[in-house]
C-alpha cells in the first residue's frame, strides 16, 4: 500500500511538471538520462578457479528547471537500482537510491535567490548485511526515508556551481518497518521492554529534527565528452548534538564514448551520527560510509 501511494505521488509530481512545461515550454529546460549498465563473466572447468558473475545497474536521472523573470523552480529526480549475482548465490543488491529535489527561488540580485528547498530520499527494495544473512533486512522501502524542507538563500555565481544555505530546515526521518523501528534504526526512538524482556512500547516510526542545512552542487564538463557532477549536503540539528554534522557527498563522472555508450564512475560518502554500524570487530557506533561503482553500458538522453 505504501509503495502504491508513494509511486502515485511521484507520478503526480512528474505529470504536474510535464503539464506546466506544455503551457510555458520556452521557460523550461529539461534533461534526462536512462541507462542500463552490466558486467558479466563465465567460467567452465577453469583451472585457476573463480565463479560466474553478473552485475547490472539501471538508472533514471531527470531534471526540469523553470526560469522566468525573477522566479526559478529547479527539480531533479534520481533513481538507481543495481544487483550482483555470483555463481549460484542469490542476487545481492549493490545500489538502490530514489531521490527527489526541488527548489523554488526568487531573485534578490544577480547572484542571490531567496529559496524554499524540498528533498525526499529513500530506497525501493530490501537491503541486507550479506556477511550475516540475506533473510533479515536492515533497511526497506521507507525505512528509512528522509524528507526535508528548508527556508534560506541560494548563491549562484555562475551556471555550473550553486550553494543553498537554509538556516531554517525541518527534517523528518521515517522508519515504517516496525522491527527496524523497535531496534532504534536510523536514529528513531527504540522500543522499551521490562526486566523480563516483555515489550512495553513499540519504537517510534518517525523522528523530527530542526536545524541548518547547506547544499552545494557543481555540474561541469571537465573535458570533451567528460562530465563531472558532485553534490554535498551538510545538516546540523539545533535540538540535539548540533556539533555532529551529517554529511552526504555524491560524485559522478560520466564519460561519453558515443551517442549511446557511456562509462560512469559514482561515489557516495555518508556520515550520520544517528546511524549505528557494526564493524568487523563487533563494535557498534556511527561510521563513515563509502560506496564506489564503475559502470559501462547503454545510456540514452531524454528531452
Amino acid at each position: 500500500m505504501k509503495k502504491t501511494i508513494i509511486t502515485s505521488l511521484l507520478l503526480l509530481f512528474l505529470f504536474n511538471i510535464a503539464d506546466a512545461q506544455q503551457d510555458t515550454v520556452k521557460y523550461w529546460k529539461r534533461e534526462g538520462r536512462v541507462g542500463l549498465n552490466f558486467a558479466q563473466g563465465y567460467l567452465s572447468n577453469w583451472a585457476a578457479g573463480g565463479t560466474n558473475a553478473l552485475n547490472t545497474q539501471g538508472l533514471l536521472q531527470y531534471s526540469a528547471n523553470y526560469a522566468k523573470d525573477k522566479t526559478k523552480w529547479d527539480n531533479s529526480f534520481d533513481f538507481l537500482l543495481g544487483y550482483s549475482i555470483l555463481g549460484d548465490e542469490k542476487a545481492m543488491k549493490t545500489d538502490d537510491r530514489l531521490e527527489i529535489n526541488s527548489l523554488y527561488g526568487k531573485k534578490l540580485n544577480e547572484k542571490w535567490f531567496s529559496s524554499l528547498a524540498f528533498s525526499f530520499k529513500t530506497q525501493t527494495n530490501d537491503g541486507f548485511d550479506y556477511k550475516v544473512d540475506s533473510t533479515h533486512p536492515i533497511s526497506r522501502f521507507f525505512a528509512p526515508a528522509y524528507v526535508t524542507l528548508g527556508l534560506g538563500a541560494e548563491w549562484t555565481p555562475n551556471k555550473v556551481f550553486s550553494v543553498n544555505i537554509a538556516p531554517l530546515t525541518a527534517r523528518g526521518t521515517f522508519v515504517t518497518d516496525q522491527t527496524l523501528a523497535d531496534a532504534g534504526s536510523f536514529g528513531v526512538e527504540c522500543a522499551t521492554y521490562d526486566v523480563n524482556g516483555v515489550l512495553i512500547e513499540h519504537g517510534k516510526n518517525f523522528r523530527f529534527e530542526f536545524g541548518g542545512k547547506i547544499s552545494a552542487k557543481l555540474n561541469v564538463d571537465i573535458a570533451k565528452n567528460v562530465n563531472f557532477l558532485t553534490k554535498l549536503e551538510l545538516f546540523s540539528d539545533y535540538i540535539e548534538n548540533p556539533q555532529n554534522v551529517d554529511v552526504d557527498w555524491q560524485a559522478q563522472i560520466t564519460m561519453k564514448i558515443n551517442s549511446w555508450l557511456n562509462a560512469t564512475v559514482m561515489t557516495q560518502l555518508i556520515y550520520d551520527d544517528d546511524i549505528d554500524i557494526t564493524d568487523k570487530d563487533g563494535k557498534v557506533g556511527p561510521r563513515t560510509q563509502f560506496k564506489e561503482t564503475f559502470n559501462l553500458g547503454l545510456r540514452f538522453l531524454l528531452k
